[in-house]
C-alpha cells in the first residue's frame, strides 16, 4: 500500500491484517479509485484513491518518508 497525505508522496506501508479485516480494506479501497497522483510520484503501476480513506501507520523511527511501515487501522473519513 503506498500512502500520501495532503497530496504529497510519504511512502510504502506493509498491510498485515487478518483476512476478514483485509477484505474490508479491499471492499474501501475498490470504492475510492480514480484519485490524483500524489505530487512526488508517477502513477506508473499504482491505481490512486480518492480522498477519505485514513490509515494509521507504524513507520520506522527516525525518517521522513515512511520506510517498512505497517498499516495499524483504517477508517473513513467524512
Amino acid at each position: 500500500m503506498i500512502i500520501a497525505e495532503k497530496g504529497h508522496y510519504k511512502g510504502g506501508a506493509f498491510v498485515a491484517f487478518q483476512a476478514d479485516k483485509r477484505k474490508a480494506l479491499w471492499d474501501r479501497v475498490q470504492g475510492r479509485v480514480g484519485g490524483l497522483v500524489p505530487k512526488g510520484h508517477k502513477k506508473d503501476k499504482a491505481e490512486w484513491l480518492k480522498p477519505g480513506l485514513v490509515g494509521r501507520v507504524k513507520p520506522l523511527k527516525g525518517k521522513e518518508k515512511l520506510r517498512h511501515a505497517r498499516l495499524l487501522d483504517f477508517w473513513e473519513k467524512d
